[in-house]
């Protein structure tokens, strides 16, 4: 079995902020989630219920060698009283997380270095990188790992910084020891479930914390993974959101505390552009389709498509409460495409009202 010593360094030198390593073994979480996927509350997110939830009950159909989860926490920027923001009805919220580059690419970098650097020091071994997109139950793994609790907002949770974090995995074939999970610090706060406008944090006994997401509401799913309609009754909940939404994440005490922001190790995060941090309504509204490509290029924010995106912000546009953009959403309500229509002339229709 290797040694733990030196791997907080090599971490480190990847630009990771936390380490920690799991047994590349099933979890007995597995079981809580599957039935959660079955039970339709991941909602239009095929990806957690088809060919790939069975996947996901075991790290060893990723690697068949896998011996050891390396998990690493990698910080972003998270929401600041600087600057435009929330209390400016004419702009719009994009989740602190997309506001850089994709970080994706990022993380996998740093997982690729730790992983050449693995490969040095201990010997040749088998390994996969993975963040985000491979059929793994990260939070359940990242947990037994140490770096967190999940907590009632379904985030995982650093005592010391939060959950202003990515996650990333490094399977191999090396043996290292483990780390074990921390406490459930929630304790009977329920700040995140209060403040959820469409109440998407439902109660659940059997789940840990008692709660759990049901995913058709949530605001995250409806700007970003919902290809058709956002359902009417939903709409006004969503507020100026459009392309997820951190409303669970800031109100968690976690979170407000005072010099508990998770800094970078030796590589620093990608920096928010300017333009993503409460953007004007009008100007998106505006957009062609060149222009959000170039805009967002290379950004999270391309996954909710172009037509998702003016959905997004016609809902948006209605729930500002702003007469004067009417004017910018009139061409919205005639566009060629039929749900960026609808929506745009519900949005009419609610600032007219």
């Amino acid at each position: 079995m290797m040694q733990r010593e030196p791997l907080t360094r090599w971490a480190t030198d990847a630009g990771f902020a936390r380490v920690g390593v799991a047994p590349a073994l099933p979890l007995e979480e597995y079981a809580a989630f599957f039935e959660w996927s079955q039970r339709g509350l991941a909602g239009p997110m095929g990806y957690l219920t088809d060919h790939r939830a069975g996947v996901r009950s075991d790290p060893r159909h990723l690697l068949a060698s896998a011996r050891s989860l390396i998990c690493v926490a990698y910080p972003y920027t998270g929401p600041s009283a600087d600057g435009p923001g929330w209390d400016d009805a004419g702009r719009a919220w994009i989740s602190c997380y997309a506001w850089g580059d994709d970080y994706h690419d990022i993380v996998k970098k740093g997982l690729e270095q730790l992983a050449a650097q693995i490969y040095s020091a201990w010997g040749e071994h088998d390994w996969r990188a993975c963040v985000d997109t491979a059929p793994l139950l990260e939070r359940g793994y990242a947990r037994w790992a140490g770096l967190g609790w999940i907590g009632r907002n379904q985030c995982l949770i650093d005592e010391r910084a939060g959950s202003w974090f990515f996650l990333g995995f490094l399977l191999t074939s090396h043996e290292i020891p483990p780390d074990s999970p921390p406490p459930d610090r929630c304790g009977t706060c329920r700040r995140c479930i209060d403040a959820c406008p469409t109440a998407a944090l439902v109660p659940n006994p059997a789940s840990p914390g008692g709660w759990e997401l049901d995913a058709r509401l949530c605001i995250s799913t409806l700007t970003i993974e919902t290809r058709g309609a956002i359902p009417e009754a939903l709409r006004p909940g969503v507020g100026r959101h459009i392309f997820g939404c951190d409303i669970c994440q800031e109100v968690c005490p976690w979170n407000r505390r005072l010099h508990r922001r998770m800094e970078p190790a030796s590589t620093p995060v990608s920096p928010p552009r300017e333009a993503f941090v409460a953007p004007p309504l009008e100007r998106l509204a505006a957009l062609t389709p060149q222009e959000f490509q170039a805009l967002f290029r290379g950004t999270p924010v391309t996954r909710a498509r172009y037509h998702g995106f003016l959905r997004n912000v016609a809902v948006a546009m209605g729930n500002s409460g702003v007469p004067t953009l009417r004017k910018a959403l009139e061409p919205l309500a005639r566009h060629e495409n039929a749900m960026v229509a609808e929506h745009a002339q519900w949005a009419l229709e609610r600032l007219a009202g």
